[in-house]
């Protein structure tokens, strides 16, 4: 049976895929997963399907097994197949329907034997009507539907954060919490990147805190802005990698001639926080300018 997981981008899907996977009778058989929306049309047919020897000009000399086939006797996961072009979609439609594939060039089909799981981000009731999904594609993905909600409708935020801080205690032997200020922060934020977006904050406000203890000048700048009473953003702000953080603070210190109480002021935080932020990435001013 064919399962469609719906949600909002970062709520998960491809996490609660392989989850799903992992407990089922093909557990030891290989979860394949497949960006739709990543994949260039030109490219789409001949990465899922593949294709024999000399199939097409710049084809591999031994061809390519395709994504279906790395997949047989496991499970596919399709993601975001809302945005899957129809002509691919025709193709696969024939893969669910008759259990085979046939690759490019190929006149023989291969049969296959898998458990697919589609995910998206968008209404593909929607879609169909608006004749960008084919309806028959449709009701083969949706044996069973499961809705997962955005992090703003959950009650369990708090638990995610503690679970996200012990994962990082543990690989960083570093013991981190949150003040009460940076929870009430993370609480009222309305966290348009989901669960994504969590992660990837919680990560970012361990690594620049100084100490263990995450204050509100150690969260990501949207966060901490709309703290200070700027606003909830509606939308994503992605948040930056320690590594990305680091260049970006490195960059306005040299534009603003390592001046850091500009920086501070440019960036809406205490000049406090900027200097333990060039600690934390060891960031010195040449010649201490400031």
């Amino acid at each position: 049976m064919s399962l469609l997981i719906c949600g909002e981008t970062g709520t998960g899907k491809e996490h609660l895929a392989n989850a799903l996977h992992s407990v089922s009778s093909r557990a030891g058989k290989p979860f394949v997963a497949v960006n739709c929306g990543a994949l260039p049309e030109s490219l789409i047919e001949s990465e899922l399907f593949g294709y024999e020897a000399g199939a097409f000009t710049g084809a591999k000399a031994k061809g390519k097994k395709g994504l279906i086939l790395e997949a047989d006797g496991g499970t596919l996961f399709l993601d975001e197949i809302g945005d899957m072009p129809v002509s691919s979609q025709t193709r696969l439609l024939r893969v669910l329907a008759e259990r085979e594939v046939t690759p490019i060039g190929r006149t023989k089909p291969v049969p296959v034997n898998l458990r697919v799981i589609a995910a998206t981000h968008r209404d593909l009731v929607e879609q169909v009507k608006a004749g960008h999904f084919r309806e028959d594609l449709y009701f083969r993905l949706n044996g069973a539907v499961l809705n997962l909600p955005a992090l703003r409708q959950r009650a369990d935020l708090e638990w995610l954060i503690e679970r996200l801080l012990a994962r990082i205690s543990a690989e960083r032997g570093v013991s981190y919490s949150l003040s009460p200020t940076a929870l009430d922060a993370f609480r009222g934020y309305a966290w348009p990147g989901n669960i994504r977006e969590l992660s990837n904050s919680v990560d970012y406000a361990c690594a620049i805190s100084s100490d263990g203890v995450i204050e509100i000048d150690d969260l990501p700048e949207c966060i901490a802005r709309a703290r200070r009473g700027d606003g909830w953003p509606q939308t994503e702000h992605p948040t930056p990698a320690p590594a990305d953080a680091a260049a970006g603070l490195l960059a306005a210190l040299r534009a603003n001639h390592w001046n850091v109480s500009r920086v501070a002021r440019e960036r809406g935080v205490d000049r406090t926080t900027i200097h333990r932020q060039m600690r934390r990435f060891k960031l010195t001013a040449p010649n201490k300018l400031d």
